[in-house]
């Protein structure tokens, strides 16, 4: 398999599963303003949508949007316990909290990476603050979304916490979300990912 990815982007997601699952992947780097691969190749001709992450499979087929990839992946891998069984309530369970890191969060940070007027970005945060509350009164009570038990909407969320560093968006009054940080940044798969996209 190839994940098309940009360093540190929605993208390092599906390479923290990757790495957790212990699938054999080649990554391949994409710069999303040229809309060129690192081999010099058009990314819009594997990937129409113009963005990462991307899954090139081994039949020639091709993956989109992180939360349908992750559990692709994690279910290529059952025996890593990335995500409950298809089918099963805990599974629907999963899927809300994609679909939650993905509209109440991911999406939120647009205008702050594109330097929307003042007043939007100040909504936004304003929005992000109130998300962030939830998160943590969750993360106070269990140490991942699901439980005990880290999944693939932990490495969608770690992913998405670390831009708030690139935003200038203070989490020091979600000391739990902080120690989540710090406890999905330690475990392996999760630095190796980060060290091969050069982000330690």
């Amino acid at each position: 398999m190839k994940l098309y990815y940009s360093p540190g982007a929605c993208s390092l997601s599906p390479h923290i599963v990757l790495c957790e699952a212990g699938l054999a992947h080649e990554l391949v780097k994409v710069d999303l303003k040229t809309k060129q691969t690192e081999h010099g190749d058009d990314f819009n001709a594997v990937n129409p949508k113009g963005y990462v992450p991307t899954l090139a499979l081994d039949d020639g087929s091709v993956l989109t949007e992180g939360p349908a990839i992750v559990q692709y992946l994690a279910d290529l891998a059952p025996a890593a316990g990335l995500a409950p069984a298809a089918g099963t309530l805990d599974r629907v369970r999963l899927q809300e909290w994609l679909n939650f890191i993905s509209t109440e969060l991911h999406k939120s940070f647009t205008p702050l990476f594109q330097g929307a007027p003042s007043e939007w970005q100040a909504s936004v945060r304003n929005g992000l603050n109130k998300r962030f509350g939830y998160l943590a009164a969750i993360l106070e009570r269990q140490p991942y979304l699901m439980g005990e038990d880290f999944s693939v909407a932990d490495a969608y969320l770690f992913t998405i916490l670390n831009w708030t560093q690139w935003v200038k968006l203070d989490l020091a009054a979600w000391p739990a979300l902080g120690a989540y940080l710090a406890r999905v940044a330690a475990r392996p798969g999760v630095q190796k990912a980060l060290k091969s996209e050069g982000l330690l």
